[in-house]
């Protein structure tokens, strides 16, 4: 790359109002080249004891639970990754560390993005509709960090490079006649509805590309726009069919993909100040960790204990170009 160029590139990190993120690997492994199967074998291992982290978060959480809940009770995993590969998926790898059930139910997803932390818990719920006295636990965790292409030039390359942290995350989510409803503490997010669009002919928008030495990041700059004129009238219809205004939401659950994303959100709805307060604190804090980031955003909005009645949405945007959107209410 051309010295001028990387120069006009260079703000794109001033202007991504990302403070600090976390890595998998320390700063000095980035300084040298790494093929597939490396990069690879750094996602399986370091994947699989952040997941495990996760979970152990998630099921002994003294906030949130009476007591703390044992893996055994978990009837059925979705585990959500698009950052690197393994077969078996890391859930039979979890199962084994965590001593879950054989009789859990596996239900790996991967190429979903940034999408993927709504969606997971969105494939939660209509699983729970057929299975209301059982519980899923949505895992998601994504080393974005490990796909770093020191030799790409590309402007999706510096995106990518400003924005991506690395993260995982875990939510319980119990069907309405499940025994773990007493262990909770207080008021916690009912899930009303979920819902989703894939927009025709958008599959060059986000995504990776395979090449010998990883994934190379694809962002296209029309990404800002697409937030305006198709998630918007994605949430619209969503909060229209159920009647409510987005007016009343004093936060939203929102995927905080980066900062153009953030003021598309803010300029189609006209936010009022403090409605994407804690989206913002989580990418200045940790960066976009693709589908994790939400869990995150979640997990901050539970830590306020909301009065009963609360309501919001959920939602992500990824590949596809799609939108995810789950309806919540504080119960």
């Amino acid at each position: 790359m051309k010295r001028n160029e990387k120069k006009r590139l260079l703000p794109i990190f001033e202007h991504a109002e990302i403070d600090k993120r976390q890595f998998a690997a320390p700063l000095k492994w980035f300084h040298k080249p790494h093929g597939l199967k490396e990069r690879n074998d750094l996602y399986h291992e370091k994947a699989l004891q952040y997941s495990i982290g996760a979970i152990r978060s998630c099921l002994s959480n003294e906030e949130l639970l009476e007591q703390h809940i044992s893996p055994a009770s978990i009837d059925h995993i979705l585990f959500v990754s698009s950052t690197g590969i393994s077969t078996p998926t890391l859930d039979a790898y979890i199962m084994n560390e965590l001593g879950f059930r054989e009789s859990t139910t596996r239900t790996p997803l991967f190429g979903l993005g940034c999408a993927g932390g709504t969606s997971g818990v969105a494939r939660a719920y209509e699983w729970l509709l057929g299975n209301p006295e059982k519980n899923v636990l949505v895992v998601c965790v994504e080393l974005c960090s490990l796909t770093f292409q020191p030799d790409d030039s590309s402007v999706s390359n510096f995106v990518g490079t400003a924005l991506f942290g690395d993260g995982a995350s875990a939510v319980l989510i119990t069907g309405d006649n499940s025994q773990l409803l007493k262990q909770r503490t207080g008021a916690v997010p009912a899930i009303l509805n979920s819902n989703s669009r894939t927009k025709r002919h958008s599959v060059d928008v986000m995504g990776w590309k395979v090449v010998d030495s990883g994934f190379e990041v694809i962002f296209n700059k029309s990404i800002p726009r697409l937030v305006k004129e198709f998630w918007s009238l994605h949430a619209e219809e969503v909060v229209h069919q159920n009647g409510w205004t987005i007016d009343e939401f004093p936060l939203l659950i929102a995927h905080p993909g980066g900062r153009k994303v953030l003021e598309g959100y803010e300029e189609v709805f006209k936010l009022k100040e403090g409605v994407l307060e804690i989206p913002k604190q989580i990418l200045a804090n940790h960066g976009n960790m693709s589908s994790p980031t939400v869990h995150f955003v979640l997990h901050e909005a539970m830590n306020k204990h909301l009065e009963k009645g609360t309501r919001t949405i959920m939602t992500s945007l990824g590949p596809g170009f799609s939108s995810e959107i789950v309806s919540l209410e504080w119960m």
